[in-house]
């Protein structure tokens, strides 16, 4: 039986049908329990989107940010707009267009899986990209109505034009995506990085050469080496891309588009189905205002940008780029001051890449213990979030702020075995170069 099941996720078609029919049955499931359920399967974002969308289109002037907590780009309520049709099926397109994303997620995982850098067979590429398109987590958050299908085909296909050294293309998405959800951004740092002359196949040095040269260089010349046409072309098409979006969107809505979409997140202020640490403390500063300079809301970037675009890039960017990506997502979800289910998305659309050589495979009992704790610390805040917000029990302390640590704790933990992992990815690069 098992091995009938592995072979029909080993092939692209039972795979993909499997996939479908998953979201398929979640999409009609989700309708039977918004008609019969007091507890709504459609998420309340859903609600925010669609709201946008017809409040966009129900006048010449309309604005998506007429719908008070809309904080995202207009271009995700334009692609809503047959939302707005009568009817419930209609009114479910959004959900159909964010499980679609997740399909083409995986295909563009598996391109990944074959492609030049991983060089792994159809079958076996197919075999890891269900861990995503049969996620059934993957597929709830999708067929709920959250929109992160669509931040997971982003990523996925500036990962794919990277490898395949499609530099305008990448800068094209980059752009794109920073736009659309802002957090692509940290990619950018091991993207560069990763992009050398070598690798780009402009020059071709030995070990012997290089030190030679990296004795005879001085500072400008490293300045000067580092900035090769790859690199410019990434940086001007991506800010190209991400200026000219902004520019249009500016001259359509005007500030509330840069409020509602940017500076929002600078104060942000979520305590509502916050896993993060900082949970209880943005709780109460919701409740007692600091009237301090220094606010908690804007300096918990600062650990988060350090260790997701400067540490991590530098130390894994030139190694193995699919697992530093997967570190930087893992790092800037761990330690943001809002951390929702929808988030661990961001960074599970990169496990099909990281899992074939990763220490968690190769060593079971690690693997298996890890996504134990994850999951069990996980159902533990779950657990003092129900009691708190459903049965209205007072669980903020100890237990929902100790659930809170612990999950973060766990998932410290499993960032250093990702980081420790790119040491031996990098070993298997210099293999492969030899």
């Amino acid at each position: 039986m098992a091995s009938q099941l592995i072979s029909l996720i080993s092939r692209p078609l039972p795979l993909f049908t499997a996939a479908t029919i998953l979201r398929v049955v979640m999409l009609l499931y989700g309708l039977w329990q918004d008609a019969n359920s007091p507890l709504k399967y459609t998420d309340i974002d859903y609600l925010v989107f669609t709201d946008a969308a017809r409040f966009t289109f129900s006048t010449s002037s309309g604005s998506p940010y007429t719908r008070e907590t809309y904080r995202y780009t207009p271009l995700l309520a334009w692609l809503l707009y047959p939302t707005t049709w009568p009817g419930t099926f209609w009114f479910s397109f959004g959900k159909a267009l964010f499980a679609a994303a997740d399909l083409l997620a995986g295909y563009l995982i598996i391109l990944v899986l074959r492609g030049p850098h991983m060089g792994m067979p159809a079958d076996r590429a197919c075999r890891y990209a269900s861990i995503w398109l049969l996620n059934p987590m993957v597929a709830t958050i999708s067929t709920r109505g959250s929109s992160e299908g669509l931040l997971g085909v982003l990523v996925m296909a500036l990962l794919w034009a990277v490898l395949e050294k499609r530099v305008a293309l990448a800068g094209v998405l980059l752009g794109l995506g920073v736009h659309f959800k802002i957090y692509p951004f940290i990619y950018a740092p091991a993207i560069v990085w990763w992009m050398d002359a070598e690798r780009m196949g402009r020059r071709t040095e030995t070990k012997s050469q290089k030190e030679k040269n990296f004795q005879n260089t001085g500072v400008s010349d490293d300045v000067l080496a580092f900035v090769t046409p790859e690199r410019v072309t990434l940086a001007f098409v991506s800010l190209a891309t991400f200026l000219g979006l902004n520019l249009i969107m500016y001259a359509l809505y005007g500030m509330p588009f840069l409020t509602h979409t940017f500076l929002h997140h600078v104060t942000r202020i979520d305590h509502r189905h916050n896993f993060s640490p900082y949970n209880i403390l943005l709780y109460l500063t919701s409740a007692y205002p600091s009237s301090t300079p220094l606010k908690i809301e804007s300096v918990a970037f600062i650990p988060q940008l350090l260790l997701s675009t400067v540490l991590i890039p530098l130390a894994g960017g030139k190694r193995d780029l699919p697992t530093t990506m997967l570190a930087q997502t893992f790092a800037f979800v761990t330690f943001n001051k809002v951390c929702t289910s929808q988030y661990f998305l961001w960074y599970m659309v990169f496990l099909p890449l990281y899992l074939p050589n990763s220490s968690l495979l190769q060593s079971p009992r690690l693997g298996l213990s890890a996504l134990a704790v994850w999951v069990a610390t996980q159902g533990l805040w779950l657990q003092q979030a129900f009691n708190l917000e459903f049965l209205g029990l007072s669980t903020f302390v100890p237990g929902l702020w100790a659930a809170s640590l612990a999950f973060f704790l766990v998932n410290c933990w499993i960032l250093g075995i990702i980081i420790g992992d790119l040491g031996s990815s990098s070993e298997l690069e210099v293999k492969k170069r030899s």
